[in-house]
């Protein structure tokens, strides 16, 4: 030989290159918007709070990880993860059921060696089952198909309601429900449940002096729902107490006016009136600090975000795919929706956080996988053209 072989070791982007090659680039900076939201507002609400801002950046940091880990894995992998996951996930309900740690009068967690909260496996665990199934039946679903889809998702959503965690449970009913619905639920039944609960709404609304009297037994909710719903009409009866928070979120929103009072100088915050103010009424933080104009920056964000993982659904080369995407990128809308307006005073109060901005590990963790999945169903389209 007349020279020697020479090894050129890869630079950096030449070995990132195959793990990021295919990514989609709008979905990442509505996310990389939304975390710098996060990080930002944590800093404020959570300076006199421990190491909540550190905290808070470590789960980040591992949501990313999970994004970027589950991104490789192809739709069609996870496809074949849909029965075992949803399997493994309603026989952890059952033994937690019969098993589980209870805290506050809430049955929720179960001890497997360390301690773990099942219902949040069934998050992604049921709408990735649904997809499966309706995937199975592609161009030929019958109303038969449709009753077995919400036989499937109204086991989860019992049991976990069960525990009880409604917030829990609405979650996991809302994703399932848009799969059923994206993969092409008539109108015709729609219709009439909507209907439905426009007229028992109203009807709630114009008895509530009777129906919220003491003694007054509502039989399908528990005692606590009843007083959410209740502390919902008029949280005025008892400001001090079960209403509290509700007030003080208004209050808070309220008194950001058009551009907030400023960055950590937030008084209902700083002075410690709103209650829970790192996880579950942070927006309340949020708004009184940023005013309207920060409120609409981060409804824009959230719009922009649930937009592209729409468009990514549309453009999915599978019916799996397509139904998980669109399930997915909608969750997105139900977690903004519900924590926005439990604090803003237009739904009651229940455990849902704010995705980027409220603190929970777990909560961050399960964002980083679904955000994983959509970003892999991107990728598959991306490759699949390329």
């Amino acid at each position: 030989m007349s020279s020697a072989a020479v090894l050129v070791r890869p630079t950096l982007w030449q070995r990132l290159r195959p793990v990021l090659s295919g990514f989609d680039l709008w979905l990442m900076l509505a996310v990389l918007l939304l975390a710098a939201g996060g990080l930002v507002t944590m800093y404020s609400v959570g300076f006199d709070h421990g190491t909540r801002f550190v905290d808070h950046g470590r789960n980040m940091l591992l949501a990313v990880g999970v994004l970027f880990l589950v991104a490789q894995v192809p739709p069609q992998r996870l496809m074949q993860l849909a029965v075992p996951l949803y399997t493994v996930g309603v026989v952890l309900l059952v033994a937690t059921l019969l098993f589980g740690i209870t805290k506050k009068g809430a049955t929720r967690w179960l001890n497997v060696g360390v301690v773990i909260q099942p219902s949040e496996l069934l998050k992604i665990a049921t709408p990735l089952m649904l997809a499966w199934w309706f995937h199975r039946r592609e161009g030929q679903a019958r109303r038969s198909d449709f009753l077995i889809g919400a036989g499937l998702l109204l086991l989860p959503f019992l049991l976990v309601a069960k525990q009880p965690d409604l917030g829990t449970a609405l979650l996991i009913f809302s994703a399932g429900l848009y799969v059923i619905f994206f993969a092409g639920l008539s109108w015709r039944l729609i219709l009439p449940v909507l209907v439905v609960g426009a007229v028992a709404i109203t009807a709630l609304i114009a008895s509530e002096d009777r129906i919220c009297q003491p003694g007054v037994d509502w039989v399908l909710l528990h005692g606590y729902q009843q007083e959410r719903v209740c502390t919902l009409l008029d949280p005025s009866k008892d400001p001090l107490g079960k209403g509290f928070h509700t007030i003080q979120g208004m209050i808070a929103i309220g008194s950001g006016g058009i551009g907030g009072k400023g960055f950590m100088k937030g008084t209902q915050t700083h002075l410690e009136f709103i209650p829970e103010r790192t996880t579950d009424f942070v927006f309340a933080a949020f708004s009184e600090e940023f005013g309207l104009i920060g409120t609409v920056s981060l409804l824009l964000g959230f719009t922009f975000l649930i937009v592209r993982g729409l468009f990514i659904a549309a453009e999915a080369p599978t019916t799996f795919a397509r139904l998980l995407a669109g399930a997915i990128s909608m969750s997105f809308f139900t977690y903004a929706f519900v924590n926005m307006g439990m604090v803003s005073g237009i739904l009651p109060v229940v455990g849902v956080p704010l995705p980027f901005i409220s603190y929970g590990g777990t909560a961050m963790v399960m964002l980083g996988l679904s955000l994983g999945i959509l970003m892999s169903i991107a990728r598959s389209r991306r490759l699949m053209q390329s």
